[in-house]
């Protein structure tokens, strides 16, 4: 018989079909963050449109203004360090098998 004050057991990390390992998607965040890298690397429909939009600021703001990749290499190695940071289960279940956008 079952304890019942006891907690339920996730089931373990990539239990999912879309495993990512969050130490690839942390090191691509931090080293080529600013051109949204990490997003594809992640694959979800929402990612993959971050991924986008990271890229597009970027080019367009290093032709117009010069800001455009340091902006979005700041984001990027705030996402990064957030990844890294985080169990495999909570990453997984978050940017694997979750869509999570942004942080």
């Amino acid at each position: 018989m079952s304890d019942p004050f006891s907690m339920p057991v996730p089931p373990p990390p990539g239990g999912g079909s879309n495993k990512k390992e969050k130490v690839a998607a942390g090191l691509l965040a931090i080293f080529l963050g600013s051109l949204g890298i990490h997003k594809f690397y992640l694959g979800g429909k929402q990612q993959k449109t971050s991924g986008i939009i990271m890229l597009v600021i970027s080019i367009v703001g290093f032709c117009l203004f010069g800001l455009g990749p340091i902006v979005m290499g700041i984001i990027a190695f705030i996402e990064g360090i957030l990844y890294l940071t985080k169990d495999d289960y909570e990453f997984q279940a978050t940017y694997g098998d979750g869509d999570k956008a942004w942080f």
